[in-house]
């Protein structure tokens, strides 16, 4: 099973090569979107205990510079990549929520897989997580070009439901029902797994009609975007004085995003074609946080090393 979620890259490659070819099947799924996103959350509150949330007050340092990191580069990083590739205001909008949603669970993987502080990464996620049901509809009404309508309490209320419910939800069945949790606790990363691939397809097959023009264009902005948060948060975690180990966990934190959530805002407040990014985003930090996991695991931090 750890084999078939390890391989999520290539499996969300196929899936959306099949969503292109048949979209039919996928587009039925398009109501399927939000229950699942929000089923995906309530399985990462479901990992989080009373300890995660002590870490944060015990060493909240790094913790606090991985958030404002991640919400101070990437939003910045997507408008000003959109504004250079002169992107169209739908493809641009899905940009900015991408670099507005908080950081993504995938990244806990990477982490542990590169040598860095899994303990720091886990606390900045769900610390994100929590500040971005605030931060990501005012940031996104900020980024997003004037000419486009931004409807930030809808946005608000759907992170809320979407977001923090199924979190806490998740957290109050671990601390109620550990027992129970445990023994389910191995499938969840699949069953996770399924569920992107299963938006992604239907985010991709919804926008497949337009994948031919405008389908490089997002590419090279998605791979340029995660580029800039990847070397912004270790570069970040660099200026601040922090050890190798932080630095690395910053990198992944910061440059990998909650992009599903993108993705489905993007279809829900804007089109299909603001979703994109979001679905495409999905596939490219996966494949390039597991080659600099992959990089990092080899070359393991000195102690000290800063």
């Amino acid at each position: 099973m750890a084999v078939l979620t390890r391989l999520f890259p290539l499996w969300a490659v196929v899936v959306s090569l099949v969503a292109v070819l048949r979209p039919a099947p996928f587009v039925a799924l398009t109501p399927a979107i939000t229950p699942l996103l929000a089923f995906i959350m309530f399985t990462m509150g479901v990992t989080l205990g009373v300890g995660d949330f002590m870490r944060i007050a015990r060493r909240p340092a790094p913790v606090l510079a991985g958030v404002a990191l991640h919400y101070l580069v990437m939003p910045l990083a997507a408008w000003a990549v959109a504004r250079m590739l002169h992107m169209p205001p739908m493809i641009a909008t899905g940009m900015v929520l991408v670099g507005c949603v908080s950081s993504g669970t995938a990244s806990n993987v990477m982490i542990y897989l590169s040598r860095g502080d899994v303990a720091l990464s886990v606390s900045i996620s769900m610390l994100s997580t929590l500040a971005g049901i605030v931060l990501t509809p005012l940031l996104t009404r900020f980024y997003v070009s004037a000419g486009v309508s931004v409807d930030g309490w809808g946005l608000f209320g759907s992170i809320v439901e979407i977001v923090a419910l199924p979190v806490m939800g998740g957290v109050v069945v671990n601390t109620t029902c550990a027992g129970l949790v445990r023994r389910v606790e191995p499938v969840l990363p699949l069953v996770a797994m399924v569920s992107i691939m299963t938006i992604i397809g239907s985010i991709v097959a919804g926008a497949a009609p337009s994948l031919a023009t405008i389908g490089p264009l997002v590419l090279v902005g998605v791979v340029l975007h995660n580029a800039i948060g990847l070397l912004g948060g270790y570069w970040g975690g660099r200026l601040l004085g922090f050890d190798e180990a932080v630095c690395r966990t910053l990198a992944l934190e910061v440059g990998m995003q909650n992009s599903g959530l993108a993705a489905t805002l993007g279809r829900l407040y804007f089109s299909p074609l603001a979703a994109l990014p979001g679905a495409v985003f999905s596939v490219w930090h996966n494949i390039s946080g597991s080659a600099l996991a992959a990089l990092w695991a080899g070359r393991p931090p000195r102690s000290g090393d800063a």
